[in-house]
């Protein structure tokens, strides 16, 4: 097939030639800049920083041995080629994750102290109830993470805890939770003299709340019975909220009244 030269070609080939001519006169002077940096540097080494040797690596491996004897640079195409092969290298190398501890990231400080707060205030809760707590706050910590915290600051699980704690520790832990019942006594003058009545009050500490459990001149079993019935009413009962219930070893708390009191108010009634 025969080639016929179109009219159009002429300007086209005239402007391609052009082009070449320029690029190649570029070439030329770049060539002969390259060389005088050469004679003024002499045997003096030209000394690059790290982002400087990377951008020349780049255009080096693009030009390739050939095109760099070509133009002539600076540096020797060993020197260009050998900087594009260590670029490659560092990448490759992954020495930033080297530089990374192995495990998990340590807990944060604040998050590790606020492990030891819940625990030292709530001294019946295990770790995952803690791990619980601190979800409800936000913070993402396994219960395992919570008992590595514990034990490498010496305090114990949230059994042995519960044997050792503090009276003071367990108020502090439980107030808003805690309830007392106690007895008093007034001298009312009668038709038959002086009689002492007995009156029952219960109050829960946190809101100190009064309540007025019953008033008796004799508080027998039965009475103190229909009591213990009343306090823990589930509609309205003063004590059906309660968990705990402090009171002394008086023996007008019969062993009926406590064991209502010990069905109803969990855990136990306890004996200040």
């Amino acid at each position: 097939m025969s080639f016929l030269l179109q009219p159009w070609h002429v300007p086209l080939v005239s402007l391609a030639g052009w082009v070449n001519r320029q690029q190649q006169q570029a070439i030329e002077y770049q060539r002969a800049e390259i060389q005088i940096l050469k004679e003024k540097l002499g045997k003096k080494r030209l000394l690059l920083d790290d982002d400087q040797r990377r951008r020349l690596a780049v255009k080096a491996k693009a030009l390739g041995w050939q095109g760099l004897e070509e133009i002539g640079s600076l540096f020797t195409p060993d020197t260009l080629l050998c900087w594009h092969r260590q670029l490659v290298a560092a990448k490759c190398d992954y020495s930033d994750r080297r530089k990374k501890s192995p495990g998990r990231p340590p807990l944060d400080a604040a998050i590790e102290q606020l492990v030891l707060r819940l625990a030292k205030e709530n001294p019946v809760w295990g770790y995952d109830r803690i791990a619980g707590a601190l979800g409800h706050l936000g913070h993402d910590v396994s219960d395992t993470t919570v008992g590595n915290v514990l034990r490498a600051h010496g305090i114990k699980p949230a059994l042995e805890r519960k044997r050792h704690t503090t009276w003071k520790t367990f108020l502090q832990a439980h107030w808003d939770a805690l309830s007392a019942i106690d007895f008093t006594t007034v001298e009312v003058w009668t038709r038959g003299g002086l009689v002492t009545f007995y009156l029952l009050f219960t109050m829960r500490l946190a809101s100190r709340r009064v309540h007025l459990a019953g008033v008796a001149t004799n508080p027998d079993g039965r009475w103190i019975k229909q009591v213990a019935k009343n306090l823990t009413n589930y509609e309205d009962g003063f004590l059906n909220d309660a968990l705990y219930l402090l009171l002394d070893r008086d023996a007008k708390y019969t062993e009926e009244f406590q064991g209502i009191l010990t069905r109803l108010i969990h855990p136990a009634v306890l004996k200040a």
